[in-house]
């Protein structure tokens, strides 16, 4: 079980923008909702549910440490980037469904100065980035190829193992840029008074995609055995989730108390990048046309990002 949740790992991408792993159990109750999420956005926004005794949380660095915990089934309902979603159900022999997108672009270009206005700005740059061979690769692609830049000969990418290694090379070459995650975006910012955000790789996603598809990064997954066995306490779980993630983006003071007190990201990170997370709760029809057009495009460039081929109707749950 170990190797095949390794290799389901090994093609999806990772979004692991924090160190360090932390479980969050709930009070004993006779019965409880197992979730896994990630730290950064994916748990950010659920928030309000860390402490309610119906769930019992596990709060995870890495998708490699959510995966077999899904597969095993130690978990019923977690937080995953979404082309771990589509690798989990051909994987799986569909097993899991997508309940929801819970995060969209969290990806931006970041620069010391003010030369970056556009996409068209970046020719001729050199471009740091970590995620080689995972979604922020392809998403950068697709983003440069819309705007007329071939990323093997108009821009130079150099990708690094970490976030702070991107940082520390925009200190040593101040005419490159960078392409970093949020919530580490602004902990870049917080710390590095030079530095600025030029280009949001949603936005330009967005204006350059042919149909509503939407750069979805995050997405809520349930195993199918548990939600055709507990449909009322899913229904339950998504209702409060929505409310989660409105109380998220309304009350960010409170929210970020929450989200530092379960080391989720330190509450002084999460005020500032609660805003700039994209946090959302997108269910049924609209989830499944934005989704489904996001992973088209991952599979245009490469199809093991998505699990080999596209979903099929039934990965996606509608209530």
């Amino acid at each position: 079980m170990k190797k095949a949740a390794a290799w389901l790992v090994s093609a999806c991408m990772g979004i692991g923008i924090l160190t360090g792993a932390g479980t969050v159990m709930a009070a004993e109750a006779e019965e409880v909702i197992h979730i896994g999420a990630l730290k950064g956005p994916t748990a950010m926004g659920m928030a309000q549910l860390l402490e309610d005794e119906e769930y019992e949380f596990t709060i995870a660095a890495s998708p490699d440490e959510i995966v077999p915990m899904i597969v095993q089934g130690k978990v019923d309902i977690a937080a995953v980037p979404a082309n771990l979603a589509a690798v989990l159900y051909q994987k799986t022999e569909q097993k899991v469904s997508v309940l929801a997108a819970n995060t969209l672009g969290v990806l931006y270009i970041v620069e010391n100065g003010d030369t970056v206005k556009s996409a068209e700005d970046l020719k001729g740059k050199t471009i740091y980035a970590s995620g080689k061979g995972a979604t922020p690769e392809y998403a950068l692609n697709s983003v440069l190829e819309a705007n007329g830049i071939d990323p093997e000969k108009d821009v130079t990418i150099e990708f690094k193992s970490e976030h702070a290694e991107v940082v520390a090379a925009l200190a040593q070459d101040q005419t490159a840029v960078g392409l970093l995650p949020q919530p580490f975006v602004t902990t870049a910012l917080m710390k590095n008074e030079n530095l600025k955000v030029a280009l949001d790789l949603n936005e330009l996603w967005e204006s350059s995609a042919a149909d509503d598809s939407r750069l979805v990064t995050g997405v809520v997954v349930v195993r199918n055995e548990f939600a055709e066995e507990n449909k009322e306490a899913l229904d339950a779980f998504m209702d409060a989730y929505q409310e989660s993630v409105n109380f998220v983006n309304t009350d960010t003071e409170a929210a970020a108390e929450i989200i530092g007190a379960h080391d989720i990201i330190p509450k002084e990170v999460a005020v500032k990048a609660i805003p700039e997370c994209s946090i959302v709760f997108i269910e049924g029809d609209e989830m499944e046309t934005m989704l489904s057009g996001y992973l088209a495009t991952l599979e245009e460039q490469n199809s093991e990002i998505i699990g080999g081929k596209l979903p099929d109707e039934a990965f996606y749950y509608k209530r």
